[in-house]
């Protein structure tokens, strides 16, 4: 990327070196986030827009930004002023070591779905060579689950619906900028979308968080992210569990696994939904904080 710099600042006024720029913007963005927080942010929009990391700024700190450069940073702090999340303003985020593309029409991938893509790999993918695992992706988003596990495992065919085709746009190219095949189809799970093949294994990061919970949300979240993709009515917070796990029964193979993403107040109520309905091998598991975040279910 081409650094648009100006080596002339002795010349002119500093108001737009780089230190300068850091401390005032992370001021700002300290009205909404903590310290740590901001300061991380402006460090993510310098290397960016700009190519700096830590040691390149560490070593110049009189680095100055043209007119050009410093609009850019202005433009994109004052984005992030109205609680627009950093990874919409530079359009991407980092998932399982890859670079996913994101915008409004899909979900920022977050860490513990990182934490169920190391499960998924470590616990059901080691089949005989020679076969094919077929993995199915419901409610796929940016695709961070899908092409995380075709870009991970040998010998597998991979296919993931939504029912946003904006999302599935925006899939399709997280697949094709991370060298994987993923079978990408617009789809409702709640319709019971037909499938001629069976899968080895299922898995879903769906809607989960109840309506009374966006109290407690922050407005980055509210404010941005899809609302379809996650949120469910108080009325009935397993719609869409109960869906999966009914399309489950007659598309799972029958030593296969369904793997969820779960509420955390939900975890009991989850996992006896699916033994319920003939799962009797479910389990929640917890993630790396301790909390209810995820459920296996086999037969």
């Amino acid at each position: 990327m081409l650094l648009i710099i100006s080596y002339f600042c002795s010349m002119k006024t500093h108001s737009n070196s780089v230190g300068e720029l850091r401390r005032r913007y992370a001021a700002m963005l300290g009205k909404i986030y903590d310290t740590n927080e901001s300061n991380t942010i402006v460090l993510m929009l310098l290397e960016h827009f700009f190519g700096f990391n830590r040691i390149t700024l560490a070593l110049n700190p009189d680095l100055c930004l043209d007119e050009d450069g410093f609009e850019r940073l202005d433009h994109a702090v004052s984005e992030l002023m109205t609680n627009r999340p950093i990874q919409y303003v530079i359009g991407k985020t980092e998932f399982c070591s890859m670079e996913f593309e994101v915008n409004e029409n899909v979900l920022i991938p977050r860490p513990e779905t990182e934490e169920l893509v190391s499960m998924i790999l470590s616990t059901d993918s080691g089949k005989q060579p020679t076969d094919t695992l077929n993995i199915l992706d419901i409610g796929t988003g940016s695709g961070c689950i899908a092409v995380s596990l075709a870009k991970s495992l040998r010998n597998v065919d991979v296919t993931a619906i939504d029912i946003s085709e904006q999302a599935l746009e925006v899939a399709g190219r997280n697949a094709v900028s991370n060298g994987v095949s993923v079978d990408f189809i617009h789809a409702d799970i709640l319709s019971s979308p037909h499938f001629t093949k069976k899968f080895d294994i299922i898995v879903s990061n769906p809607p989960y968080v109840c309506e009374s919970e966006k109290r407690n949300m922050r407005a980055n979240v509210l404010d941005f992210e899809p609302s379809t993709a996650l949120f469910v009515s108080d009325d009935d917070p397993l719609v869409f569990y109960r869906h999966i796990i009914n399309f489950a029964k007659g598309n799972l193979h029958p030593r296969g696994a369904v793997w969820f993403e779960i509420n955390e107040n939900l975890g009991e109520e989850t996992a006896e939904l699916c033994r319920s309905n003939g799962f009797g091998n479910s389990v929640v598991i917890k993630d790396l904080f301790g909390k209810d975040r995820f459920v296996r279910a086999a037969l």
